[in-house]
């Protein structure tokens, strides 16, 4: 995978934070996150996905929670300070983020919005991430994962 790198492991790599890559084999879809976890050999409760939505404020959030879980949308609403939270449409993702669905990482999106990460990742010694495309994550420690994109811990699903 070293000849094959992101952009997010480019970031990693800059920042000297230490990580492990993942391959998957996968077709042009994107497969949910527990295959995605059994596909690497690792743990669903250490797998987690990046959700991007809109406040009522019209302000963009991005959630990282366990891939088997589900965003709590009040809870996220909660979290962020706003009335209320929807997840964007599938369409937005690419203009927004610069990635696709199923490829979609905290790391490195085109602007870094306000983050938070779902508090069961501070129990684990390690956490994967989509590494910015499909077929690929990054292993690595939750606190420099939430240090990089100046994320916030809370109590995300349902």
């Amino acid at each position: 995978m070293a000849d094959n790198k992101t952009n997010v492991m480019r970031v990693l790599e800059q920042k000297k934070i230490p990580y492990t890559a993942h391959s998957y084999p996968h077709g042009e879809e994107a497969v949910d996150g527990v295959t995605v976890a059994k596909l690497t050999g690792l743990d669903p409760a250490c797998v987690f996905k990046t959700l991007v939505t809109c406040g009522a404020s019209k302000k963009n959030y991005v959630f990282v929670i366990p891939v088997a879980e589900e965003l709590d949308l009040k809870k996220a609403a909660r979290a962020a300070g706003e009335k209320s939270i929807a997840m964007i449409h599938v369409s937005e993702i690419n203009a927004l983020t610069g990635y696709v669905r199923g490829g979609c990482s905290p790391v490195g999106m085109k602007k870094q919005f306000e983050t938070f990460y779902h508090d069961s990742c501070l129990g684990l010694e390690s956490m994967a991430v989509s590494a910015g495309k499909i077929g690929a994550q990054v292993e690595l420690a939750p606190a420099a994962l939430i240090a990089l994109t100046r994320g916030r811990t809370a109590d995300l699903i349902v």
